[in-house]
């Protein structure tokens, strides 16, 4: 039996400290840091944003693709002492100075382009600089060296994608930040031999995760910023990487790619989050990559990560989101507060030290979503209340229902949006689907269905409306179909339910 990982914290910067000085540590385009470079340039970053920002704890956001200062700002920002709020690069003008008016920040690290998009007001209180200035300034300056920071000390702020009304800051401490690192570097059992391509927004957390378990278990991280799914192919080959973490429209889109074999065959290790995987999917990726370990998971950005599942246990439970990480307990809890029976449905409720500290300034939010554990926790203490509505099979197995607040309700029943995508994918005729409740007069709510063929359009049209009747009872059949060529995907990667609803719901002709 593997042993538990060390729950010893250590402030987050020491995490470019864990490798062998002269192993590789980040390979940014054509040039690759070792862990001793990677050490010196964090201390001189953070030396540079001590001057800059004298104020301890101050937020300091950056706004940029994966560049080797966005990578490092995790690292170096809390070295000087502050709190790093990074930018989806993906966001616009208007969620941009949300954020940075919202978090405080006192300087904000972009390129040009970026820059140039916003207006002196949308900058708030933060300077705005552009990162080849950061780096020449820095590069002046002799390196901090490592920090003494606390366990519960903010060491980052991430903003959600605000789904559900404006983006939420969620705070972050070095511990969640270290544990979490911890966590991921030892069930999916990286080493300093893996190469590992980020090619996630490292203002996600799953995406940030890439950099800081990878540093912890001394490995070498390849960010790549890529354009079509053949480019994170070709990134495989030319750099040798075994493990990818990826969402499921992603995931999709490199299933679909014809590997050259030796290609796939590199790929150790293949983590899924952000969304559920399909049965078609999972075995998509079992073929395309027999070579690697598929590891499905299941997390929210208030408590990082909460479950992973055995990639020995996948064939057999291949829409299993699985058991709880380490330093993590999972409960199922009934709507009557009690915890939930075997193959009961209840809500997910997440305990232990990866609970995030809260909503920055959201107390009211906060309250919502960070409750006491209930009851019969085994580790007590704060718990976030996920929302996501999940069952426990006999095995101890979790599969996931769908969220509370995403249910359609319609002529008098709740149907869960994922049984019907579900429904919508195992025909064998459709590769990626959206299940939306739309206000109806006459059934409060009807059931559209957003979908993209997997093979021929035509027939797939021709085809569905009957699979579906067949396969569902006849409250969940969709009433309306629309088909894209392309499905609509959100900042995170993920598939834009919110998208696609607002448009639908404005009454935009469609398919």
């Amino acid at each position: 039996m593997t042993a538990a990982p060390d729950p010893t914290v250590f402030p987050l910067d020491h995490l470019a400290l864990r490798g062998r000085g002269d192993a590789p540590a980040l390979v940014v385009k054509d040039r690759t840091l070792s862990y001793e470079a990677l050490n010196r340039r964090i201390g001189q970053l953070a030396a540079w944003l001590a001057a800059e920002v004298p104020e301890a704890r101050a937020r300091v956001a950056t706004w940029l693709p994966k560049s080797e200062l966005a990578c490092m700002m995790p690292l170096a920002a809390v070295r000087a002492g502050l709190v790093h709020v990074p930018v989806n690069p993906l966001l616009k003008r208007a969620q941009v100075a949300h954020i940075l008016g919202d978090s405080g920040a006192r300087l904000l690290i972009t390129n040009p382009a970026r820059l140039q998009t916003l207006e002196p007001p949308d900058l708030a209180a933060a300077a705005g600089l552009e990162e080849a200035a950061a780096w020449e300034a820095a590069e002046a300056l002799e390196p901090l060296g490592p920090s003494g920071g606390v366990p519960d000390d903010l060491a980052a702020i991430l903003y959600t994608s605000g789904s559900t009304g404006r983006p939420k800051g969620v705070m972050l401490s070095h511990a969640n930040m270290w544990l979490g690192a911890v966590s991921v570097a030892h069930y999916l059992g990286v080493t300093e031999a893996d190469r590992v391509l980020a090619v996630l927004p490292l203002a996600f957390d799953y995406g940030q995760n890439q950099l800081l378990s990878t540093w912890f278990a001394g490995g070498a991280v390849v960010p790549l910023d890529y354009l079509t799914p053949r480019d994170v192919m070709k990134a495989v080959e030319r750099h040798d990487v075994t493990t990818i973490a990826a969402v499921p429209p992603l995931w999709l889109q490199l299933a679909e790619l014809d590997w050259p074999e030796a290609t796939a065959a590199r790929l150790k290790r293949l983590t899924n989050s952000g969304g559920a995987l399909t049965e078609p999917l999972v075995r998509a990726l079992q073929a395309r990559f027999s070579q690697g370990r598929l590891f499905p998971m299941y997390g929210l950005t208030e408590a990082f990560r909460s479950t992973y599942l055995d990639p020995s246990l996948v064939d057999a439970h291949p829409t299993s989101i699985g058991k709880a990480i380490p330093f993590t307990e999972i409960m199922v809890v009934a709507d009557d507060g009690r915890e939930a029976a075997p193959d009961e449905e209840g809500e997910l409720v997440h305990a232990g030290p990866l609970v995030a500290q809260g909503y920055w300034q959201d107390a009211v939010r906060t309250a919502e979503r960070f409750k006491p554990a209930p009851a019969f926790s085994k580790l007590g203490g704060m718990a976030v209340w996920s929302g996501d509505r999940v069952r426990r099979d006999g095995a101890g197995l979790l599969h996931f229902a769908g969220r509370r607040d995403a249910m359609i309700k319609t002529s008098g029943n709740r149907v869960s949006p994922q049984e019907v995508e579900d429904a919508a994918v195992a025909t064998g005729l459709v590769a990626e689907a959206v299940a939306l409740g739309l206000p109806d007069p006459a059934l409060g709510q009807a059931i559209h269905l957003v979908a993209r063929a997997a093979g021929d359009a035509m027939q797939a049209a021709v085809s569905l409306p009957g699979a579906l009747a067949q396969a569902l009872p006849n409250f969940m059949v969709p009433r309306v179909i629309h088909w894209r060529d392309e499905m609509p995907l959100s900042p995170n990667g993920k598939l834009d339910r919110t998208g696609l609803y607002q448009e639908l719901s404005q009454g935009v002709p469609q398919g």
